[in-house]
């Protein structure tokens, strides 16, 4: 069985971002980044199903500028086997994602597609419900348990009930979620190893996608800052303060 994880190259979750000073967009100039942490703990899992025997071929994919490479050398330094890359400087929205793997997918035939719910940097979590439609294939989204068993996937999925299992048919979309694994720790073997893996650069031309933004951003702002909070003296202060300044009671 073959498994293609896309993976997307977003501000490391460490840095404080900063916006533009035309707001027109966040600042990554000279800024930390890595791998969404979604997607790795897609490529974690996917390499674990190829550890078990279940898959045979792990396949990282990654849609965006061409830097992007360093991220599809992380997957496979995890273990992938092999990467793809489909460049382009253009700025890429969900659709137009969903429509190059697609064409990726028709490209090389997987079984199964794992990648993160969503991406840290725009939170839109679209993506990987977009490419099910495209496909008509079954989905399985927010996964913290997969067993893959023959032409079926068992997924567990956290609602906001609590638990949900479903039994899905392959070929199949998942998209993780935090608790499905953590991801391992990359060693300086394994990256060295990744460099001699082979990487596939494409164009969105190549895969005839029209990757052209649908949505326009019209400002980007930063959250207002916090107010101080103040020390109440007791009890009666407190439910005063509730019932007539915050207006909550």
């Amino acid at each position: 069985m073959k498994v293609l994880v896309p993976v997307k190259r977003v501000v490391d979750y460490n840095v404080k971002v900063r916006v533009k000073s035309d707001q027109s967009g966040v600042d990554i100039a000279n800024v930390k980044m890595s791998m969404n942490p979604f997607d790795e703990i897609a490529v974690e899992e996917a390499t674990r199903l190829k550890e078990k025997g279940v898959a045979t071929e792990v396949i990282a994919v990654s849609c965006g500028v061409v830097q992007s490479q360093e991220t599809l050398r992380t997957a496979m330094a995890i273990g992938a086997d092999r990467a793809a890359l489909v460049q382009t400087d253009v700025e890429l929205q969900p659709l137009a994602v969903a429509k190059l793997l697609k064409a990726v997918v028709d490209k090389e035939q997987p079984q199964l597609v794992i990648l993160g719910k969503q991406a840290i940097d725009d939170d839109a979590n679209q993506t990987g419900q977009m490419l099910a439609a495209l496909l008509g294939w079954s989905q399985a989204t927010f996964a913290s348990k997969v067993e893959v068993s023959g032409d079926t996937a068992t997924v567990t999925r956290e609602i906001d009930g609590g638990l949900e299992t479903l039994s899905i048919k392959l070929p199949a979309i998942i998209t993780t979620d935090l608790r499905l694994n953590e991801p391992r720790y990359v060693t300086l073997p394994n990256i060295m190893k990744a460099k001699k893996k082979q990487l596939d650069v494409y164009t969105p031309e190549d895969l005839g996608v029209d990757v052209a933004p649908r949505l326009k951003t019209l400002k980007v702002a930063e959250p207002p800052a916090r107010s101080a909070g103040i020390v109440v003296p007791d009890v009666a202060t407190l439910v005063e303060k509730l019932k007539n300044e915050a207006k909550v009671i």
